[in-house]
Parts: structure tokens; sequence; C-alpha cells
């Protein structure tokens, strides 16, 4: 199970950014100046030695990997604003009268880094190696004869069952190769920017000036693998590297009032959940998950937890979602409530409960450890027990009554849903078996209007609300710390941060 847990870490860590909608690369940092060609990009970005992984259709753990194989290789499509996904290397999709199948065509004039032309054979055989080494995971289809070429540069894909989302769900993880490649020391990919040297995770790319959705601005984009955000953090404060990706919110912290510095804040970014099992166990009962919502003071635990570069949320996943229900309620802080809740459902207070939570998203350990605190005033008992990572996810996770999550994209309510809460998922991260949360999740794959669409996704949502397995306390922003001259950053959640291809420096 902890294999398919980081294939699915892998596939769902992403956020949103693109290049064709004018949503998809906002300037994090605008300038009076028109923008400028040339100069070297260097970037730092957190990676551990042991996880180095360069094969784009494997688990890319590394943010300095996905960085690498995202501006060298380009997927089918990449996470946008508004709606929230736009085109890449797929210049077009449309779903097809059998609502089950999606056309997807190659865009004009994409060329691999070595002038051949990318052909549709060569996405089924890229769409087809994905599924068989990550599954469903990363290609929502029941097999790899799903995936079919319809003339030289048009892709159908046939799922089980009509899916209106899945142009969403193939973002930033369907990276196209040449037919037959399975060696990636010397990859050769269709992306904005082409490998010129490779070094123990650390790479230089050059510009890829026959790039189809037109010719970058940087001359080289130089990525340096850092183990440790204080690493990351010491370096561009030093001036070391023009960008510390993803380097969070103490860096930000100190950056803030330097001049010769800017903080950029993706909003959105990462969610940490309290998981509650609802099959069985102390939590099944949903009068104790209400009352465990409603012991939490959510500003505190922003404050707290994100050094208040975050927001306080409402138990749902999918915050940074087009279709996000603003109307619901805030879940205010009642301890009173939350100790009538559990004397009405027999909770028992005389016992201690067991928090599992692991080292792994940035204030992971502090926020089981807060929450603990908090529901304490409540009358719960709660002991946290920090994990190796290695030793959660084999013996924790899908299994525990109660532990943390981390998720590194927060833009769509329907992805969490397929993912991690309809009955038939295989990461049901709470134990869910809802029949009116399927059938809500069915209604909005099959919708035919964005009306009922939007209706059905605010029913899921409505449901975590009320009775969900999912304590969403806060979102966290992403933050990255850059030199004051890197201009045209992207600005918006999760992976989104490595769409560089309109970055530039001014001079």
């Amino acid at each position: 199970m902890q294999f398919s847990r980081r294939q699915f870490i892998a596939a769902t860590g992403l956020g949103a950014g693109g290049f064709l909608a004018a949503t998809a690369c906002q300037s994090s940092n605008g300038s009076d100046h028109a923008p400028g060609s040339g100069g070297t990009l260097r970037i730092g970005a957190l990676g551990k030695t042991s996880k180095i992984e360069r094969d784009p259709h494997k688990t890319l753990s590394n943010d300095s990997d996905f960085l690498i194989a995202s501006l060298v290789f380009d997927p089918l499509t990449v996470p946008a604003a508004n709606p929230n996904v736009a085109p890449r290397l797929a210049s077009a999709w449309k779903q097809l009268d059998d609502p089950r199948s999606w056309r997807f065509t190659i865009a004009p004039g994409a060329i691999f880094h070595d002038g051949t032309p990318v052909r549709s054979a060569d996405v089924v055989w890229s769409l087809r190696r994905l599924h068989e080494i990550a599954g469903a995971t990363k290609v929502p289809v029941d097999s790899a004869d799903a995936i079919t070429s319809e003339g030289p540069d048009s892709v159908t894909i046939t799922t089980a069952a009509p899916n209106r989302e899945l142009p969403m769900l193939l973002r930033l993880m369907t990276f196209v190769v040449k037919e037959g490649t399975t060696d990636f020391s010397a990859p050769v990919g269709t992306g904005p920017f082409r490998l010129e040297s490779y070094n123990d995770g650390n790479a230089r790319l050059v510009r890829n000036d026959r790039w189809h959705g037109g010719a970058p601005k940087l001359d080289a984009i130089e990525i340096r693998r850092f183990e440790s955000t204080t690493a990351l953090a010491n370096a561009v404060l030093a001036g070391q590297i023009d960008l510390a990706s993803n380097v969070g919110a103490v860096a930000g912290r100190t950056a803030e009032g330097r001049r010769d510095l800017t903080v950029v804040r993706r909003a959105n970014d990462v969610v940490i959940p309290i998981v509650m099992r609802t099959a069985d166990g102390p939590f099944a009962d949903p009068r104790v998950r209400t009352a465990l919502r409603l012991a939490v003071d959510r500003d505190a635990m922003v404050k707290q937890v994100t050094s208040g570069y975050g927001t306080p949320a409402n138990d749902v996943l999918g915050t940074g979602d087009p279709t996000y229900d603003t109307a619901l309620p805030g879940h205010g802080r009642d301890l009173g409530r939350a100790r009538a809740l559990l004397a009405e459902a027999g909770f028992d207070t005389g016992r201690t409960y067991r928090l599992a939570t692991k080292d792994e998203a940035v204030g992971e350990v502090d926020s089981a450890r807060l929450f603990a605190a908090q529901v304490a005033e409540a009358g719960v008992k709660i002991d946290v027990v920090v994990q190796d990572a290695n030793v959660f996810y084999d013996e924790t996770w899908l299994k525990a009554p109660l532990y943390t999550a981390n998720w590194g994209t927060n833009d769509s309510v329907i992805f969490f849903a397929s993912k991690t809460m309809v009955s038939t998922t295989k990461w049901n991260e709470t134990g869910t078996h809802d029949p009116e949360l399927d059938a809500a999740y069915l209604r909005a794959l099959s919708a035919a209007d964005n009306t009922s669409y939007v209706s059905a996704s605010h029913d899921i949502q409505r449901i975590q609300y009320d009775r969900g397995g999912y304590l969403v306390w806060g979102v966290a922003d992403g933050v990255d710390v850059a030199s004051a001259k890197v201009r045209d950053l992207p600005n918006l959640a999760g992976y989104g941060r490595v769409q560089l291809e309109r970055a530039w420096l001014a001079r």
C-alpha cells in the first residue's frame, strides 16, 4: 500500500498554472518594465538523494525532480485558475457522443527536442506506459486498451463510466515521451527547456526556441537540489540562488521587508487535515466528529502552524475549486456544544486516543500537537505519536481511527472525492461509505451542464461539512522567495509553481 500511496502523491501533488489561459500564469511580482529576454534563472528546490528519479512516469517524490521533468516534458494538460485545467501538449479536447470517451488533439507544431514531430503513437505509448507503472492513479482507465490513436494527431481515452473531469484528472502527470523510450539518462522531451547537463539531481536546462507554446524568455534555468528547507532558505537569503521554490513560511517571514527579495504567496496550496475514520471505531458517530470540529480554534491553528501564511477552512477539501461553496457557514469554536455532543454520543472521555502523524509536510507534526491541546479543553485526551513516514504508510494510513494527512493540491472537490471519499476508491482515507456522497459524485461526472455540475459539487461539500471524516482546520499558503529581479513567477497553488516558461529577469 505504501507504493500506491507514493504513486498517488506523485499524481496528486498538483496545484494550478498553465500557459494558454489568461489566468494560467499570473505574475506574482508585476513590473513596470517590459519583459526582457536572456539570462539564467538559478532555482533551488527540495530533494533527497535517496529519492532521485529521472523517469517521468515513475514516482517523482523530489520537488527538484518534478521541476526538471515539467520543464523538459509536456503533459497533455496543466492546472489553471478558472476553469482549473488548461491546454499544454493537447491543444484541445472534446467529450464524444459516447460520454465515456474523450478525444485529445495534439498542439499544432509540437515537436521533440530532436526535431521530430509528436505523433499520436507517442502519446499512446506514454499514457499506456504511465498506466502500466502507476495504474489508474494517473490515467483513470481500466486497461491500456482504452487509450488509442485516432489519426496522426489525436488520441482517444475511454473511461469505464462517463467522466466529465478527465482533462482535469490528467493535469501535470501525463508527460509525453517518444514511442519506445525507457532510458531517460539523456531525455528527449517536447517542453519549453531541454536538458544540457545533469549531476546528482542538479541540472542545467536551456531554452527550446521551437517550443509549440512560444520560446521562453530565459536563456537557461539551473536547478540546484537542497536536502532541507533551512539550506534552501539560506541560499536564497545569501543571493546564491534567484528563487527558492516552496521554501516555507519561516523563510518568507525572514525575507519580508528586504528590498532585494520578493515573497510569493500561493493560496490554497497545502492542506493538512485530521483524518477521522467514519466506518468504525471511536469516531464513527457523526456527533463525535462534529464535536471535534467545534473544539478546534481554527484561527489559532493557522496562526501557529502556518505562521499566518494560510486561511482557516471549513472541513471541505478543495477550497481552491471554482465551485467551492463560499456560503457554507463557519465552524466556529464552541466548547460547550462540543462537550454536549460527546456526552450525547456516549463518547468515552476517560480514554486516551492515539493520533498518528509524521514529519512530512511542513507544520504537520505541529498541527497534530496543537489539535490535541485544543480538543483537550473539550475533554478529549489525545496522545500524538510521530512515526517514520514508511512506517506510517505501511501501518497507519487507511487503517487507523485518527491520523493526519497532507495534500499538495487543493483546487478540485471532485478530485478529492474520486480519490479519497467515494466507496469504490482504493484510497478511502476516512473509511467513508456514504450513498448520498457516491450519488452526488456520479451526478457530477455525468452532468450535462455547468449548473448541474456545480449543484452536485455543492452536495459533496455539504456532506463533508455535515458528517465527513476530514477535519480541515485550514489551508497553508505555498511560499516561494525570489530575488526582486525575477518577474512573472506563477502564483497559483501546488505544483503550478513549476510552470516557469514565462518567467524572466529584469536587468
